[in-house]
């Protein structure tokens, strides 16, 4: 059951912060997410929603007539014409032409899960059509991020007469002039953000977020737009005849490679995108992928699959072979039919997951110890750690750890002394553009690569410019970290009591899923609750009992708080606290239950 807020001050004004939270343990303010009371209304005369869910959608803008969509979304409804893409059409007429005249192809793609996924529908969609298509991803270590002109170079060398990037490509000005001098055809098929207005000359460049692109889909992961690239490809074989006597590829069958790279790449979950992710999951869920299902084998699970399965169960494993082992792993995971490959490729890629956590937590622990005695860190609007030998593998995941935990923007170094560069990568809080500010540094000659998007960022950087790195993105980011920082809270949906947190509860809002960037999920509040039983669990975290005056008893969780505010409040059972966080399914041994995972804390006597 949800609650009204309705909390005044002794004159009957409205309290600072809902509940009157000003600031709680972790200094944020808590704020009643905004939403539009004709619209909530609206919502509910039209589709039967609660008041709380019916508002929760007008909270995050789903206008009255994108109800049906928003709550629905389908491919039907939602799929964007693929002529919408600048070069969509191009590139479809090559890659054609190239399956029919039988030309040597490579598809190249990037070490994470989008690059992975994305090149696993290409793989699978020449398969189809009886061709053979082999995968190129680049060592992270040896060749970093993206082609290069050493790579191509190679790869012509042993026959290839077109490459297809995807989830890379579109930056690499260098390597694609080399391609070009030395009679290598290039498609391109990514999502990032370009420098400046110059266009690559290539054959074909799809993305997006390319300047003179009018799709409005740059939202969309590397893996949705070859999905889109999967259409266009159909459409001009079906325009050539090239379907008689075989059946056109059915692209729905490969709606879960699509997901993974948007769920995986963290982009945001709207439109045509969330069509993409929910009807990938349904599809998912049948586990008829080898490689997914090995996946899941190896690491102990079950059911349906949800964005919780793909981002911390799946990715990880597959992004580990990109960080610590070897970078083709994932593409070949998600490319073969071969169960006895597939689970091979699993139990080697779960084997390094489990090496890849222990690199993170030391470099983690070691990043931590050097803040803390960094006097020149405390009160700086962004924090940049550098340390000789920290694999490149794990520092955008301890740069997001620390994020997490000193609330503000991290960039975090790895320095190999051999080749003196270090190699950083960072993540930025909300409303600071770190990828901006990486950008200007290369500009300003710091750095010797560099750039990003306003959340995530990677550079490279000669070991002795890093003090004046450290002193640049400081001063650019002052202006902008400060504002962040008076702003930082969290938007709460709904007031709720212990005995009102139920499965009904938690499945009504299920009707909002899936979740992620641009349709975050739910957050609850707890008022005056007391904590019971806390134990602390290995990693640093916290489970308890949360009461409160309705009489219910609610299980509850608080991750990676250990010395933290939150952590210590939470293991002391003193008198009554308000608590924001999320709801959760608790399935464990078929209860159907449900837990509260624990967001922040205020103390009442405190705020």
């Amino acid at each position: 059951m949800a609650l009204k807020k309705e909390r005044q001050l002794a004159d009957g004004s409205a309290p600072p912060g809902y509940l009157g939270v000003a600031r709680s343990l972790s200094g944020r303010l808590w704020r009643d997410r905004a939403a539009d009371p004709e619209l909530t209304r609206r919502h509910q005369l039209s589709h039967g929603l609660s008041e709380p869910l019916a508002r929760a959608l007008a909270a995050r803008g789903v206008l009255a007539d994108q109800g049906e969509t928003y709550l629905n979304p389908t491919l039907k409804a939602l799929f964007p014409d693929p002529s919408e893409f600048t070069d969509m059409d191009r590139a479809a007429e090559i890659l054609v032409t190239a399956l029919e005249q039988k030309r040597s192809l490579v598809v190249f793609a990037d070490y994470d899960v989008d690059g992975a996924s994305s090149a696993a529908q290409l793989v699978r969609w020449f398969r189809a059509l009886g061709h053979d298509l082999p995968i190129y991803v680049p060592d992270r270590i040896l060749e970093g991020y993206g082609p290069s002109p050493a790579a191509f170079r190679r790869l012509r060398a042993e026959g290839a007469e077109l490459v297809i990037t995807v989830d890379c490509g579109a930056a690499a000005h260098d390597a694609l002039a080399c391609a070009a001098e030395i009679g290598l055809e290039v498609v391109v098929i990514d999502h990032h953000l370009m420098r400046g207005e110059e266009i690559p000359k290539v054959a074909a460049l799809v993305n997006p977020n390319r300047p003179d692109d009018c799709s409005g889909q740059g939202h969309l992961a590397a893996a949705g737009v070859t999905f889109v690239l999967l259409a266009a490809l159909n459409r001009e074989a079906r325009r050539r005849n090239l379907f008689k006597g075989q059946p056109e590829p059915d692209l729905r069958q490969w709606l879960d490679l699509a997901a993974m790279g948007a769920i995986c790449d963290v982009t945001e979950l709207r439109g045509f995108n969330r069509a993409l992710v929910t009807q990938g999951l349904k599809v998912m869920s049948n586990w008829r992928n080898p490689g997914l299902k090995a996946l899941l084998d190896v690491a102990k699970s079950q059911g349906p699959a949800t964005t919780f399965h793909v981002g911390f169960i799946l990715g990880p494993r597959i992004n580990a072979g990109g960080r610590i082992g070897r970078a083709d792993l994932g593409a070949r995971l998600l490319s073969t039919d071969d169960p006895g490959e597939a689970r091979a490729l699993a139990e080697e890629l779960d084997g390094l997951n489990a090496s890849r956590k222990d690199v993170e937590r030391e470099v983690t622990e070691a990043a931590i110890a050097h803040i803390e005695t960094e006097s020149n860190q405390a009160g700086a609007p962004m924090l940049l750690v550098a340390q000789d030998d920290w694999h490149p593998g794990v520092i955008g995941i301890v740069a997001g750890r620390l994020r997490e935990k000193y609330r503000k923007p991290v960039v975090v170094v790895g320095i190999d002394r051999a080749s003196n560069v270090g190699k950083g990568s960072g993540r930025s809080q909300s409303g600071v553009n770190l990828g901006r500010a990486v950008q200007a540094a290369f500009e300003e000659g710091l750095l010797l690569a560099g750039g990003g998007h306003a959340m995530a960022a990677g550079l490279s950087v000669r070991p002795d410019t890093i003090p004046e790195l450290r002193a640049f993105l400081c001063e650019r980011l002052a202006q902008e970290s400060e504002l962040a920082t008076a702003q930082d809270g969290l938007e709460v949906d709904a007031l709720v009591t212990t005995r009102g947190c139920d499965r009904a509860l938690w499945q009504d809002f299920q009707r909002m899923a899936p979740f992620g960037p641009a349709n975050v999920e739910p957050l609850f509040a707890l008022a005056d609750v007391r904590v019971e039983r806390p134990m602390a669990l290995r990693g640093g975290h916290v489970r308890c009992s949360l009461t409160d005056g309705s009489g219910g008893k609610l299980k509850a969780v608080a991750w990676r708080v250990e010395g933290s505010e939150i952590g210590r409040r939470l293991l002391t059972e003193g008198g009554a606290i308000h608590i924001v966080g999320r709801l959760k399914p608790d399935d464990w041994q078929g209860r159907q239950g449900v837990e509260f995972e624990i967001e922040d804390v205020a103390d009442p006597r405190r705020t």
